[in-house]
């Protein structure tokens, strides 16, 4: 059941019917709210084996709710520290062993020239495949354990309540990874819907599944053609497929994202922000607070600062820079390309962030230069994770990619897909508006009222089967 699916339509529509009935009885909605979560997250489940493994995803689900919530309250009573480890290592023992331990055999296999099979491959073991959005639900449950540790947040008597904040179905598959400060509070409360409230969440919604169906899954077509045959293409095609998937990436985890608060909003919730038009960005770090923030900060205000941050001098600060960025990448996958992307951020970061401080690139060098060189850093990263996301792909792959694109020809590619990439710039130049002096040019009713129309015909003039969401495998 993914968001741009008529299912998922029929279910949010009854869901929304129901929602608004019983708003005003606190325990009702709030048990409400569980129960559809869980029949989204088993619905899922279900459409993936077909039989009662189905019940797993919805039983990981309860495991991390019931650590979490548990050991916080034992916290209360004092051991504070003691309940905190255990939350914190009961939590990632589960995401560790579905979704590092065949990568954890492959690479034992590969020092020791053994042949162990992996999990996921033994007919027995379908369940250990990684379930959708335990990466996510995962970090929210500790993200509330370590507030509360630190006495952020006050720990959450009702369970029921404690599973409505990690279960909620807008966000259980791919984010944004919500703090317990921002959403428990609002789920305590009755929500009060207001026009605006319906109107904004419209327009998210059509924003997002304009970004995902429109713009992603038509990028992704070509990309797709290109990327798994890459020594048979030369120079210009293989730019073009990365230039694509560059855009198709963000277009469809912020369509997803839009759409989940789109879909929260209507309900009378308000999630974070995730992403603030990234490709704008001036300097790595500045793409960083403006790329899947809800990850970005986690890892900054769980890891990074408590690691030392930038306290302990330039030589701890540059550590913690790579330890950050490289964990960042095994977050996003089990592989080494997944590493070799994380650490290419922390070194990209780690060799810029003293010139970028500079009075001469602050001040000398113009805005739109500074733009490009950290998109075309960011693009070429990208080739390491998309060829880690492929089901061969290997550190090889993806530097014969590089290789090609510095040594093979320019010739056109006549299969380039001018229409996606005409409306990428488009949007692109509408990002650089948007961030500038004259964005008032984009507020009037007439505007806003003409994109909304323009999205609506091209929805259904690229009309297609339901494409999953590319962060659900992450």
């Amino acid at each position: 059941m993914i968001f741009q699916s008529w299912t998922f339509m029929l279910f949010f529509a009854i869901f929304l019917v129901v929602f608004y009935g019983i708003r005003k009885f606190p325990m009702l909605r709030v048990s409400f709210l569980v129960l559809a979560a869980y029949v989204f997250y088993g619905w899922l489940a279900w459409c993936i084996f077909y039989n009662w493994l189905a019940l797993l995803y919805p039983v990981l689900m309860i495991y991390i709710t019931v650590v979490n919530w548990f050991c916080v309250r034992r916290m209360e009573g004092g051991n504070r520290k003691l309940w905190l480890g255990i939350a914190v290592t009961l939590s990632l023992l589960v995401l560790c062993f579905f979704k590092y331990t065949d990568f954890l055999i492959e690479n034992i296999n590969m020092a020791f020239n053994t042949e162990l099979p992996p999990l996921t491959s033994l007919p027995k073991w379908k369940w250990a495949m990684l379930p959708a959005g335990l990466s996510f639900f995962t970090f929210q449950g500790l993200s509330y354990a370590i507030d509360a540790y630190r006495g952020e947040v006050k720990p959450e008597p009702n369970i029921i309540r404690f599973a409505a904040y990690i279960s909620l179905f807008t966000n259980v598959l791919s984010g944004p990874i919500e703090r317990a400060s921002n959403m428990l509070p609002q789920i305590e409360r009755v929500p009060r819907i207001t026009m605006l409230d319906v109107t904004d969440g419209a327009s998210l919604f059509l924003v997002g599944m304009f970004k995902k169906v429109v713009m992603a899954d038509w990028l992704d077509k070509y990309v797709s053609t290109i990327y798994p045959n890459a020594a048979s293409h030369n120079t210009a095609s293989l730019v073009a497929a990365t230039f694509a998937y560059t855009w198709q990436i963000y277009f469809d985890f912020a369509g997803y994202t839009d759409m989940a608060r789109g879909v929260a909003r209507l309900m009378g919730f308000k999630i974070i922000l995730n992403f603030n038009n990234p490709y704008t960005a001036t300097d790595l770090g500045d793409f960083w607070g403006r790329w899947h923030i809800s990850l970005s900060s986690w890892i900054k205000d769980y890891l990074y600062i408590p690691l030392g941050g930038n306290r302990k001098g330039p030589a701890r600060m540059y550590f913690n820079i790579f330890v950050a960025m490289v964990l960042s990448g095994i977050w996003h996958g089990a592989g080494w390309l997944y590493i070799v992307w994380g650490a290419l951020h922390a070194f990209g970061r780690m060799i810029t962030r003293e010139a970028e401080r500079t009075a001469f690139y602050r001040d000398r060098v113009p805005r739109f230069c500074k733009q490009l060189l950290v998109f075309a850093f960011v693009m070429v990263t990208w080739i390491f994770f998309k060829v880690g996301s492929m089901p061969s792909g290997t550190l090889k792959d993806a530097w014969d990619i590089l290789k090609r694109i510095c040594s093979s020809s320019w010739l056109a590619d006549p299969r380039l897909p001018l229409l996606p990439i005409s409306f990428v710039l488009m949007i692109w130049i509408y990002q650089f508006v948007y961030n500038s002096k004259v964005q008032k040019l984009l507020q009037p009713a007439p505007v806003r009222v003409a994109l909304a129309v323009i999205m609506i015909v091209c929805l259904f003039v690229c009309q297609q089967a339901p494409a999953k969401f590319i962060y659900t495998n992450y």
